[in-house]
């Protein structure tokens, strides 16, 4: 049954008539208000359980169960006007936790009865409090068994007094922003103290790259008037756009007073033997100017001074954005870099899903940083294609280290954290001495790696061998003191025990245990032996076969079940009670023990760190080369030019600076079953295609290939091969992405208003070094005012910023933006158009996908609607309408155009075409009336003789014939009579 541990449903009996007052005293809280859920832990004989009430117990029942029959009323003999219940087995709420604080990104409250309450409970105390960043009260009940694939990592952040801009005219305002960030799992602090612009970009810049999953911010003021409430909300609407859980405290939290002092006493020594004034001496973070405030307000929110595991063993660091490249929340979401929901991507339709073949817990959580945090550094970026090279090569050395070494290290930092929080186990103890087995194995695989170069040898030394063979030697002593210790010949039984000659009393012990299972193989040579929860070493029969037993008093009967009759006799009730006994002896006398070896064995903790980094870094690297090698094509090694380097030309290659991708595909859609990719070439050259315009049908691939040109530059950076058969890339500092936007109506704010907010941000932050991908901009208001403000950011974007730009539009007005400035080229995706028998070109539609350079000659919108089957009528009406609406528009499209030109380039056409009428004027009647109007010198004839319309014609041609050099040297002109 729903929520039962239990054949019988007497768990209601655990609830005191007095819980419904308790429970309605208690602070208003809710899932889907404040994104909070209460449960209580409660007993029921030997059994235990969590209840949930009011809006949290329909929560469950809606989110878990899945059905309201699960839920019981309160105060109301069972009628639906009493208080929600419902309950969870231990089993159930922590899989429901788990998913709450890490998908649901909901807080949590955990209460527990206080002390001195019989069996029906009325009072309860709040034991523990977790959120989607501070996991550390919950993390031995969530995560006993799973490894944490997503660490959660927890901000503070601290808004100082805004600042006038020197040299601006219009008070315009940067502001001063200090950040403490804390990842508990690793038990180390990180800050960053920087200016930012009133979008906050650098901020969402450092929750992209940090991965922060909440943030403690300040409270503002209940009016909200003031800028920094103004600041305060802009914030949170940003914070809100991450997917950032935000939560505010009191001001008065965020004060520096005793920064000094506390972060001394969490911080591990500096400094050997150095007193308490010298360590802190030794803090630089303490000197910026902003961020030892946000410290402050993390510390008090994580309580890590009220626990005495944190203190001496925090680590500090300062967190420089300028050493990655910029990724905002579009980006994220527009490159398809990690699931949204829980931070670990599903197989192959994300990135992070595409690359992860790591085979440990910590080599996925290294390539989820990696994945937002791609490296600006050319040395260290080719240092990692380098080696992902060498395993690409040598792919009997990669699947040897993949399968017999990787797949069998566990999860370093959760033991180690066990370790420090005193409440590891011997199994905790073994999976570190088993891993440390696999060291000399995993350096000499390492060391006999075919390379073609000694820098390759140089690399797996400097990376790999140097670093493993220093923790190999230092865990010697961990595993002599195991093998010591430890009975390793249980381990095949899964239990985890000292060694009986360890200790004396041990030994005594074990000889009893030793007689007795003696005694009880002996007793059962004829009868199957079982250890029944209920009765204990016991004989069990089928009730046929239990007829036989005659002799009732050497056979005692315990109990019949259906899988048949218990029996027992007097010697096996013995050695059972002598064996049981025994073994509990045992345990009682070596769990002293047990915290010795844990003790000696927690003294290691910072060697095991220091090897679970290298082990991590090994694995992602192992699946960069074991992804670039079984993708459907071969992934290939970019070049990754240096700025300001001229060497790719004596190469005879493209100058440096340039983007040249051949045969470029997009990596998570030529995975996909049933899809056979048509790659394409992407080149972009500084001051001369930087900016590209792509137009073409929709489904036509316009998407896919800006997209893919963005992963490409990501996987590039972060040192992966790439899905090409050729790749040269610069570096860019950003990739800046405006695709997709949708309605976010429960927050005021319209798809059009949300492209907006994303493009202002782009035009903020983005530098000549950027990538930019945008896709469909201004097609959530008016048609003219769409293309206007596309037109706008295409011209400041290409004329200002100088950033390569990819922009798929259906704007084809757009595409003219190149006759104004010479880096901006047209690209279209191609579309085949033709009926059934190939003579028309107005029914079916084949999408080639397939780029080329120039305009797309049409639009397809009506050939798509036929393809998705609408309703004859309909296309025809729809044809009609676009025709009329064509030819309105044809005056304002002469207008648009006219725009394009300088004022002498139109003057001088206006001053060819008067000549060119006055001529034909001056030698046809006709001709003197219709340029009558344009010269009043002009007389009229009253001759009523006039020439045909065929000669009138000629004459026309003939004048045109005579001025066709200075039409063709006048753009304007042209324009003029093609319209016309």
């Amino acid at each position: 049954m729903y929520g039962k541990g239990k054949e019988k449903d007497d768990e209601t009996d655990s609830f005191d008539p007095g819980f419904i007052s308790f429970f309605n005293k208690l602070p208003p809280i809710s899932p889907d208000t404040n994104g909070t859920i209460r449960l209580f832990f409660r007993k029921s004989g030997n059994d235990d359980f969590y209840s949930a009430h009011g809006a949290d117990a329909l929560y469950i029942a809606q989110h878990v169960y899945r059905t309201n029959s699960v839920l019981k009323y309160l105060g109301s003999g069972g009628k639906a006007t009493g208080l929600p219940s419902v309950t969870l087995r231990p089993t159930v709420a922590t899989s429901f936790l788990r998913e709450a604080l890490t998908s649901r990104q909901l807080k949590v409250e955990i209460w527990v009865p206080e002390a001195g309450h019989g069996k029906k409970v009325s009072k309860f105390k709040l034991d523990k409090v977790a959120s989607p960043g501070n996991l550390q009260a919950v993390e031995d009940l969530l995560f006993v068994n799973n490894d944490i694939l997503s660490p959660p990592v927890i901000m503070a952040v601290k808004l100082a007094t805004a600042l006038t801009v020197p040299g601006s005219s219009n008070k315009a305002k940067s502001k001063a922003v200090g950040i403490a960030f804390a990842d508990t799992s690793l038990r180390q602090f990180g800050v960053a103290d920087f200016v930012d612009n009133d979008s906050f970009s650098n901020v969402e810049t450092l929750v992209i790259q940090l991965g922060i999953k909440e943030a403690v911010i300040p409270t503002g003021t209940a009016s909200g008037s003031t800028d920094r409430d103004f600041d305060l909300k802009k914030l949170k609407d940003i914070l809100d756009r991450c997917g950032v859980v935000v939560t505010e405290r009191k001001p008065s939290e965020f004060m520096a007073k005793t920064i000094e002092e506390d972060l001394t006493r969490i911080l591990a020594p500096l400094t050997t033997g150095a007193s308490t004034a010298e360590g802190s001496a030794l803090i630089p973070q303490l000197n910026l100017p902003t961020a030892p405030s946000a410290v402050a307000a993390l510390i008090s929110y994580l309580s890590l001074l009220s626990d005495s595991s944190n203190h001496g063993v925090w680590t500090i660091r300062t967190h420089d954005l300028g050493q990655y490249m910029r990724l905002d929340a579009s980006a994220l979401r527009a490159l398809n870099l990690v699931d949204s929901g829980n931070g670990h991507g599903a197989k192959n339709t994300t990135l992070l899903g595409l690359l992860n073949k790591c085979k440990t817990a910590q080599g996925t959580r290294m390539l989820g940083s990696w994945l937002k945090q791609p490296l600006v550094n050319r040395h260290e970026i080719l240092k990692r294609q380098d080696l992902v090279e060498l395993f690409v090569e040598d792919s009997n050395a990669r699947r040897t280290l993949q399968d017999d070494f990787m797949k069998l290290m566990p999860d370093m930092n959760r033991i180690c954290k066990r370790f420090q929080k005193s409440v590891a186990s011997l199994e905790d103890v073994v999976r570190v001495y088993q891993a440390v087995l696999k060291l000399t194995g995993l350096i000499e695989a390492l060391k006999y790696i075919k390379t073609k170069t000694d820098r390759g040898r140089e690399l797996i030394q400097e990376t790999y061998l140097s670093n493993l063979e220093e923790y190999a030697a230092s865990l010697d002593k961990y595993a002599e003191m195991v093998e010591k210790t430890l009975d390793l010949s249980e381990l095949e039984r899964h239990n985890y025990v000292i060694k009986p000659d360890y200790d004396p009393r041990l030994q005594r012990l074990a000889d009893k245990i030793s007689a007795a299972r003696d005694g009880l193989d002996e007793e059962h040579r004829d009868l199957h032996l079982e250890n029944s929860a209920t009765y204990g070493y016991s004989f069990r029969l089928t009730k046929n076969d239990s007829r036989v037993i005659s002799n009732k008093r050497k056979y005692i009967e315990l109990g019949t079940v259906k899988s048949g009759v218990y029996f027992t006799t007097s010697k096996l009730k013995n050695f059972a009670i002598e064996y049981q006994e025994a073994t509990e002896t045992y345990s009682r006398t070596q769990s002293g023990l047990v915290k010795e070896v844990v003790s000696i064995a927690s003294t290691y903790t910072p060697v095991l760190e220091s090897l679970n980094g290298v082990l991590a870094h090994l694995d992602v690297v192992l699946s960069f080369a074991h992804v670039a090698v079984n993708a459907p094509e071969a992934y290939v090694k970019p070049i990754v030019a240096e700025k300001g380097s001229s060497n790719q030309l004596s190469m005879g290659l493209p100058r440096t600076g340039d983007l040249i991708l051949k045969d470029a595909r997009h990596p998570c859609l030529e995975v996909q079953d049933d899809i056979s990719f048509i790659p394409n070439d992407v080149e972009m050259v500084k001051d001369k295609s930087e900016f590209q315009i792509i137009t073409g049908p929709n489904m036509g691939g316009k998407s896919t290939y800006i997209r893919q040109v963005g992963v490409i530059a990501l996987m590039a950076q972060i040192g992966s091969f790439v899905p090409c058969s050729e790749a040269q890339l610069p570096i860019f500092d950003s990739i800046l992405c405006r695709v997709g936007a949708g309605d976010s109506q429960l927050k005021g704010i319209s798809t059009f208003m949300a492209e907006m907010l994303e493009t202002a941000t782009i035009l903020k932050s983005a530098t000549k070094d950027s990538l930019i991908i945008i896709d469909e901009l201004g097609r959530g208001t008016s048609t003219y005012d769409g293309f206007g403000l596309a037109w706008s950011i295409s011209e400041k974007i290409a004329s200002e910023i100088h950033a390569f730009c990819l922009f798929a539009t259906h704007f084809h007005e757009l595409t003219a933006l190149d006759q104004e400035l010479g880096y901006v080229k047209n690209l279209h995706v191609v579309a085949h158009v033709s009926d059934s028998d190939g003579q028309s070109k107005e029914h079916d539609i084949t999408l080639l996908y397939k780029v080329e350079p120039g305009v797309s000659d049409q639009s397809f919108g009506i050939h798509v609607a036929r393809m998705a089957n609408f309703p004859e009528p309909v296309i025809r009406l729809a044809k009609r309408k676009a025709e009329e609406l064509e030819d309105f528009g044809t005056g304002r499209e002469i207008s648009s155009q006219e725009s394009q030109f300088a004022p002498e380039v139109i003057e001088s056409g206006v001053q060819i075409v008067e000549e060119l009428l006055k001529t034909w004027a001056s030698r046809t009647p006709l001709g003197r009336s219709a340029a009558a109007a344009d010269d009043e010198d002009i007389i009229m004839s009253d001759d009523d003789s006039s020439p045909s319309p065929e000669a009138q014609l000629d004459e026309l041609k003939s004048c045109f014939a005579e001025y066709q050099k200075r039409i063709e040297s006048n753009a304007w002109v042209q324009v003029l009579l093609a319209s016309l």
